[in-house]
């Protein structure tokens, strides 16, 4: 797509902004310094993939491609731990090293209700909010009886159903969802599979061996099947009791710009929580938590043709993250304050496992007998205790709010020589100010910091015994974000305009040094700042143009040593999205979205990065409400049918590489495309 066409959209349509969408049944609610999605089950309904539906709703948030379903997101050019992603209350860790299992893909869209994005470092609830938090709610149980089943179809064999059952009076109430979906992979828009995919851009290269071995040529992209649970009871009027379990078993999902896939990919979530109102005087509210989650995740070559010379190489791993928290709110002279204390611990394990199968790869490993080759990741254990509290004073057109954290982490790994200790803090002022009942002010600043993981300090990488390097820097510091919010909101009578902007500068950011061949990752400094826009205009009171746009610009300090580009990795361009909605009667709902995005002319080619051509997407969707309580839904996206690619390349990632002896570039790196144009039903009884 042209940069004239583009730029041409995104100015034609700047005027058209505002703090409120109304995206088909889901509700998109800007506040002052969050995003808040509502009822995103209902409108997300083609798709497993929690990060897709997130990159469709905010354009600050950008989908880092890597397989048909368990995506990773960016947020204002932030992902991995630099944003922290939370399942009702629940901190979820991937065990991959490689990211093939992001937290939100241990959840699927059709139990997700609500998902607040909190930008900037303006939470201290939570451990290691850096500069963001995606905060995930799922279904909560009702009263009455009621439920509803779903059944799904879609391009490149798509398929899905779930059923969901709730009940349950003034005192106790439950709930339980089941779902099921699989889909073949899916083609881009030149008609390439992920096996087409790949063999193109390796054959020729030494890569040849990552190619899939033909008999798994039409073998689906994934299958998945989720469980979720709840139980609540209010033993008294002043108290609840909540209890939840959700379960993912991912199997097969098939990563072709990796070097492995995933033969299966398996999380548990509990969560409980016990919840006192009117306690006393000084307890408004008395809530403690509790969560335990685990992924247990192997990858491997089994797929590919190096298997054949190599034999089945597996890289086991196991994460699980068990944590409390315990959080008083309570007024003094009518200003509300809540403190809390915070508590967790995390472990990481795995190995490198060769011609093993199924229950003979155990953690720890018991021996060389077993299979282990190395272990990627030995026993790194990170256990954090922190103390937190906010408060919140409010004048006649002032609202401040102000936070402060106080975290200590220890970290200890199998070498205990290599065992760390942070003492870190985090600190926040946000201030609205209201001028009139239409036009309203905010400016924030905030610290944060969070620690480095055990991949960033201890993962070693071997595919043999003889080729065995340390990929983790054990002498990293924490990373410490310093950043400024501001913007303003205006009410119309036909729309609203809502912009913010942010700078964020970054000290001793963890980031990935290519031209190392161990202890890759290093400590910099450096900068990111930005411009958002959103609005809704009402062009009559059936027919709405929802408009949002986000620009970003990041830099190092200075360019790493031996190398010369100051851009900084992960910073997508500038993205458009525009929404036309149009509301016949409250059964029938038509909706067109369009996504602009431009090309990435600003990226670390010293890094693996590479310039990427920009595009635009046409999204078309039909849904009609029936009074019988069924509901049909009938889209296409990618409309027009366009090859384009979301994510670039940046070495954080191990990825194919796709250089022959003719290359100008050493070490291309394999881009994947997304998918062409995609079609799909949905259909929904609700009773």
């Amino acid at each position: 797509m042209k940069k004239s066409v583009l730029y041409g959209c995104l100015f034609g349509s700047m005027w058209l902004v505002a703090g409120e969408m109304s995206l088909d049944r889901v509700v998109i609610e800007e506040k002052m310094n969050n995003l808040s999605i509502h009822d995103l089950s209902n409108e997300e309904i083609k798709s497993v993939d929690l990060a897709d539906a997130l990159s469709r709703k905010s354009p600050s948030v950008s989908l880092v491609r890597r397989s048909g379903a368990a995506n990773d997101i960016i947020l204002r050019g932030q992902k991995r731990d630099n944003i922290n992603i939370l399942v009702d209350g629940a901190k979820i860790y991937g065990a991959c090293p490689n990211r093939m299992d992001p937290p939100t893909s241990h959840i699927v869209t059709h139990l997700v209700e609500d998902v607040q994005v909190q930008e900037g470092p303006f939470d201290v609830e939570n451990f290691g909010t850096l500069s963001g938090l995606v905060s995930i709610s799922t279904k909560e149980p009702k009263e009455g009886f009621s439920g509803d089943i779903g059944l799904g179809l879609g391009s490149f064999g798509y398929q899905k159903g779930d059923v969901t059952l709730q009940g349950g009076n003034r005192r106790i109430k439950a709930l339980i969802t089941l779902s099921h979906e699989k889909s073949g992979a899916y083609e881009d828009g030149a008609g390439d599979d992920f096996y087409g995919q790949l063999y193109k851009q390796t054959v020729g290269t030494k890569s040849e061996g990552t190619q899939y071995q033909p008999r798994y040529k039409e073998m689906d992209a994934y299958t998945k099947r989720s469980l979720i649970a709840k139980l609540f009871v209010h033993p008294q009027e002043n108290q609840t009791l909540k209890l939840s379990y959700m379960g993912n078993r991912s199997d097969d999902v098939l990563y072709p710009s990796s070097k492995m896939d995933a033969i299966w990919d398996d999380s548990d979530i509990y969560n409980a929580s016990y919840e006192i109102d009117a306690l006393s005087r000084y307890s408004k509210q008395l809530k403690l938590s509790y969560y335990r989650s685990q992924v247990d995740h192997p990858m491997s070559i089994k797929y590919r043709k190096s298997a054949k010379k190599k034999g089945n190489i597996t890289n086991h791993l196991y994460s699980e993250i068990e944590g409390w928290k315990l959080k008083n709110h309570f007024d003094i002279q009518k200003m509300p304050i809540m403190i809390g204390l915070d508590y967790s611990t995390r472990s990481w394990d795995g190995g490198y496992f060769k011609d093993v199968k199924g229950d003979a790869m155990h953690f720890p490993a018991k021996s060389a007998t077993a299979g282990v080759i190395k272990k990627s990741i030995d026993d790194a254990t990170t256990v954090n205790r922190a103390v937190f509290a906010t408060l919140k004073r409010e004048f006649s057109q002032v609202t401040l709010e102000s936070g402060l954290r106080y975290d200590d982490t220890e970290i200890s790994y199998g070498t205990e020589a290599l065992n760390r200790d942070f003492q870190t803090w985090s600190g926040n002022i946000f201030a609205t100010i209201m001028i009139d009942d239409s036009l309203r002010y905010f400016v924030g600043a905030g610290k944060s910091s969070r620690v480095p993981d055990a991949r960033e300090l201890y993962f070693q990488s071997s595919m043999q015994k003889s080729a065995f390097a340390h990929v983790g820097t054990p002498t990293l510091n924490a990373t410490d974000n310093y950043e400024v919010d501001m913007g303003f909101e205006k009410i119309y009578d036909a729309f609203r305009i809502k912009t913010k902007l942010f700078y964020s500068s970054l000290r001793d950011y963890i980031y990935l040094n290519a031209d190392k061949k161990e202890n890759v990752f290093e400590n910099i400094d450096a900068t990111i700042y930005g411009a958002e826009i959103s609005g809704t205009y009402l062009l009559s009171d059936a027919l709405y143009l929802d408009y949002s746009l986000a620009y970003k610009k990041g830099e190092k300090s200075h360019p790493l040593a031996g190398q010369r580009d100051k851009d900084l990795a992960d910073i997508s361009p500038t993205k458009a999205l525009l929404g036309l909605g149009y509301m016949y009667d409250d059964s029938l709902d038509i909706n067109m979205d369009m996504t602009f995005v431009d090309g990435w002319h600003a990226y670390d080619s010293d890094n693996g990065e590479q310039e990427l051509d920009g595009y635009m997407l046409c999204n078309l969707k039909v849904q009609k409400t029936f009074e019988s309580g069924i509901t049909l839904a009938l889209g296409v996206d990618n409309l027009f049918d366009e090859t384009f690619t979301t994510t670039n390349t940046y070495k954080d990632l191990t990825l194919v590489t796709t250089s022959t002896s003719l290359d100008t570039a050493a070490n291309r790196v394999m881009l994947l495309n997304d998918p062409g144009r995609y079609f799909y039903l949905d259909m929904r009884y609700q009773f």
